[in-house]
C-alpha cells in the first residue's frame, strides 16, 4: 500500500509541475486566463497529494499498534475494551 500511495503522491506532484510550466511556459502565449486557471488547479493538487500520500491503509498499524511496554499496553487494551487475559 505504501508503494501505491507513492506513486500516487508523485504521479500528483508531477502533474502539479507539468501544469504550471505548461501554463507560463506554452499557454499564457495564447490565453492569460487560461493559464491562470491552470496555476489555480496546480495549487489545489499539492494539498490532495498530501493527504493521498499519508492516508492510512487497511493494513497500516497506527495508534493500536503495540507499544512494547505491557503495562501501558494492558492499560489501553483496559480503555478500548480488549480484554486479554
Amino acid at each position: 500500500m505504501l508503494a501505491r500511495r507513492r506513486h500516487a503522491y508523485f504521479a500528483m506532484m508531477g502533474t502539479c509541475i507539468a501544469l504550471f510550466v505548461l501554463a507560463w511556459g506554452v499557454v499564457r502565449l495564447w490565453s492569460i486566463p487560461v493559464a491562470v486557471g491552470m496555476c489555480v488547479v496546480a495549487m489545489v493538487i499539492p494539498p490532495l497529494a498530501a493527504i493521498v500520500a499519508n492516508r492510512r491503509g487497511p493494513d497500516d498499524r497506527w495508534w493500536d499498534a503495540p507499544s512494547g511496554d505491557s503495562k501501558s499496553d494492558e492499560w489501553w487494551d483496559e480503555l478500548d475494551g480488549k480484554h486479554h487475559r
